[in-house]
């Protein structure tokens, strides 16, 4: 039984992305939301915002007593400070990484959802906390963090396959269609790349100066141990090229959560980051026998 226990805190920099590539995020200036109790984390933070309106920020939340994450919406005043929490999709399999985009006159969500054996794309109904499934991506496996980018008048979906632990964290595969809601195309050279340092997709996919800059994780250490952006050079239906840049600084401001990184994200006119601090206490334990016997009881 695994003793060690991730526990993950987002934060909000009030800075573009492009910018904080270039210059680091060591010094930035972090809006850090509150600390969750204990063994449960906020992680995956994705920024969407009304137009002229409200910031709202799309988290999964985690219980470590539970092991079921859901999609949280968050609230954020004008000073970046928390005013309104809410669930605002939960299903029957694990949530995470909820990406929050608007296309074709609408607003989409595309959560992780690997243990339900697909992926599947929500609309937005009457506000934030409301959304539909209008979808399922069919692609060549089950992905994890499947982060889609819109780029020269086609879509491009960046993923990881579920298969194993080693494909989860060291492949990356790439697929294509002209809409949205598919049908999607997996390019033939999948995986496209293998490498456990720069593969698995970590935030909000960007052009930058005109390369394509996608955020991935450094798992080489641990999952999530860093995250570096793959500079994309080569994207086509037959060709893919591409190099990761350093890994990324934490925030000096990170304090107890500096062994690891995960997501970098942008929307809203912000970026948002993930931190975490590994738990190896005996209270951790504890909860999973406490679960494992509550579960053979029922």
């Amino acid at each position: 039984m695994p003793r060690r226990k991730d526990i993950w805190r987002c934060g909000l920099i009030a800075r573009p992305a492009a910018e904080l590539l270039s210059g680091g995020l060591a010094d930035a200036a972090v809006h850090w939301l509150p600390e969750e109790p204990a063994f449960a984390f906020l992680a995956d933070p994705f920024a969407w915002r009304e137009p002229g309106g409200r910031l709202h920020v799309f988290v999964e939340s985690y219980d470590y007593a539970t092991r079921h994450g859901i999609i949280e919406l968050l609230t954020l005043g004008d000073d970046y400070r928390l005013v309104a929490r809410r669930p605002c999709l939960r299903e029957p399999w694990h949530l995470s990484y909820p990406q929050v985009f608007d296309a074709d006159g609408a607003t989409w969500m595309l959560p992780e959802a690997y243990r339900s054996g697909g992926l599947h794309l929500y609309r937005m109904g009457e506000g934030p906390a409301d959304w539909r499934r209008e979808a399922e991506i069919r692609l060549d496996c089950v992905p994890v963090d499947a982060t889609p980018l819109w780029h020269e008048g086609r879509w491009w979906l960046f993923y990881s396959p579920a298969t194993a632990k080693a494909t989860k964290l060291g492949h990356l595969h790439v697929a294509w269609a002209d809409r949205l809601t598919g049908p999607w195309t997996p390019h033939p050279g999948n995986p496209v790349r293998i490498d456990r340092g720069s593969s698995r997709p970590g935030g909000t996919a960007l052009v930058i100066d005109g390369r394509i800059m996608l955020p991935v994780q450094d798992c080489r250490r641990t999952y999530g141990g860093a995250l570096r952006p793959l500079w994309i050079d080569r994207l086509e239906e037959r060709g893919f090229a591409a190099v990761a840049g350093a890994p990324l600084d934490l925030p000096g401001s990170a304090g107890a959560y500096r062994d690891g990184m995960h997501t970098l994200s942008s929307g809203g006119g912000v970026t948002l980051i993930d931190v975490k601090r590994i738990d190896r206490s005996l209270s951790g334990l504890w909860l999973d026998i406490k679960r494992r016997w509550g579960r053979s009881a029922a």
